[in-house]
Formats: structure tokens, C-alpha cells, sequence
């Protein structure tokens, strides 16, 4: 199982701050379909381009081998704010290591980042969810986490944060109702829930959705979770957005398939860039 030492992420860091002449407030983090946020990255000097890094370049930084993750940083100015984008992550079910899945967090609270806003996309359990929804995530369920999959086992890393990190708000409580106002003022509509972490790949069965839908779980992916757990451990602040791709069948009717996934991001993209542009000021 791959893992690293601190060498290693302040090695990552350094060759990123080699190539940007800002320090990032915020990371971004961007699931499947919803890359386009990176495109309204401006530079650092009013009409110039932002700095872009494929991961690549970056030492120890894994690629991103799911189609509709590009796989780079994209550096620049958002909103008006110094942010770091991460357009496209590495997933537990592509074979990797949770210290790889969360390696970016840990490079970009090196880097200066404080706060964390991560997007997915998601399947809808809530029957009052419809393809096309962004909830904004108030809690989750870390089902792989639960079942000995955390990214803090292993030995601590004093560098970063405490062994046992309270996870009791790990969804910033201020930072939601400032989402939920700047929704209600560009008159996009938002759900909130919770959010389950499976591994996957594979979909949920109609078993598995009555289950996790009983649990009081109103969305399910393959991401993000492990990300929280590395940010809340390096104290930063964390916004999460799920974005619903598609309804979840529980009686096997419905069948979900990636390109669904991507096509609803399409749509969903759009409405999350409008909160997030309208909210990153007063992050």
C-alpha cells in the first residue's frame, strides 16, 4: 500500500510553488463531469491565463485514470480569491491507496490552503431528489471508512493534525448557510443531506439503495469522504456539493451507467459554478 512521508507532500508542494507566484486560500475539488469550473480560472494579472500543472509534473501525485477527470491544477483567480482547482482526483476503486486518494489535500495545506470545497457526482436515494439537483452536504456516511478503509490509519503525521480529529461538524456550519442564501439570491434551487461513501465501482443494488436510503443516507458516491477526513484533520474548513447525475433504482428497473453520470453533469456544472462564484468572496 502506497503511503508517504512528509518529505514527500513538501516535495510536491515546493515544485507547484516553483511555477505560481500566489499562495492558494482555497482548493477546489472537481468530480466527474463537473471539470468545466476550471474554466472560469482566471490569471493572476487581469486578462492573462491561469497556471496549469498536469499531475504528471507534480512528484508523487497520482493520475486521474476515470474519463471526464483531466487530471491537473488549474492556479489562478476565482471569484477574486487566490484558488487551486483540482480537475479531476483519484478514486479508491482506480487501485489506489487512500494516502494517494487524499495526497492533494494534504500538498495544498502546504501550499496555504485553509479551505476545502469538494463537488461530486452523485446518485439520489432521497425520493424527492431529481437528476439535475445540487444538495449541499451537511454530514456523511463513510461506509468503506466504517468498514477499516480511513485514510488517517497508519501512523499519525503530527505535521498535519491530531491522531483522533473530531468529526462532529465536518461540513463548515457557516459556510452552508452561506451557500444556502446565495442560492436563494441567484434563484438556484439546493437540496441538503447526507452523503454515502462506497467504494464501488460498481452501482448500488436495489438492495443495497433500500438500505442506505433506511440509514437516512439522501446520496451516494464513490468519493470525497476520505478527502474530508484529510482535510478536517489538517484544520481546514470544508463545502461540499453533490451533484445528483441520476435516481437511484430500488426495485431494479432503472439502470445507471457512467455516460448518464456525465450527461447530467452538464447541467448540474453550471448551477454549482453560480453558488460557488457567488459565495467564494466571503469564504
Amino acid at each position: 500500500m502506497r503511503t508517504y512521508s512528509f518529505a514527500e507532500y513538501k516535495d510536491a508542494a515546493d515544485v507547484i510553488k516553483s511555477r505560481i507566484s500566489i499562495v492558494p486560500e482555497i482548493g477546489l475539488v472537481l468530480g466527474s463531469g463537473l471539470g468545466q469550473l476550471a474554466d472560469e480560472v482566471e490569471g493572476i494579472e487581469p486578462g492573462t491565463d491561469p497556471v496549469i500543472i498536469d499531475y504528471k509534473d507534480i512528484p508523487g501525485w497520482p493520475a486521474s485514470t476515470v474519463f471526464g477527470h483531466k487530471g491537473r491544477l488549474v492556479i489562478g483567480k476565482l471569484g477574486g480569491r487566490n484558488v487551486v482547482v483540482q480537475q479531476g482526483r483519484a478514486h479508491f476503486y482506480e487501485g489506489y491507496s487512500l494516502s494517494e486518494v487524499t495526497f492533494a489535500v494534504r500538498v495544498m495545506k502546504l501550499l496555504g490552503v485553509n479551505t476545502l470545497v469538494l463537488t461530486n457526482a452523485a446518485g439520489g436515494l432521497n425520493v424527492f431528489f431529481h437528476p439535475g439537483d445540487i444538495m449541499l452536504i451537511t454530514d456523511h456516511i463513510g461506509f468503506a471508512g466504517m468498514a477499516g478503509n480511513n485514510p488517517l490509519c497508519g501512523p499519525n503525521m503530527e505535521e498535519f493534525g491530531t491522531r483522533f480529529p473530531d468529526m462532529s461538524q465536518a461540513y463548515d456550519r457557516e459556510y452552508i448557510q452561506l451557500a444556502k442564501a446565495a442560492a436563494v439570491r441567484k434563484g438556484v434551487p439546493v437540496q441538503s443531506g447526507v452523503y454515502v461513501w462506497l467504494s464501488g465501482p460498481s452501482f448500488e443494488t436495489p438492495a443495497e439503495v433500500r438500505m442506505l436510503r433506511a440509514m437516512g443516507g439522501d446520496a451516494v458516491g464513490m468519493s470525497t469522504v476520505p478527502e474530508v477526513i484529510a482535510a478536517r484533520h489538517c484544520g481546514m474548513r470544508v463545502l461540499g456539493f453533490s451533484g445528483i447525475t441520476n435516481k437511484n433504482s430500488d426495485n431494479g428497473e432503472a439502470m445507471t451507467t457512467h455516460e448518464e453520470v456525465l450527461e447530467a453533469a452538464n447541467v448540474i456544472g453550471p448551477k454549482i459554478i453560480t453558488i460557488l462564484k457567488e459565495i467564494l468572496p466571503d469564504l
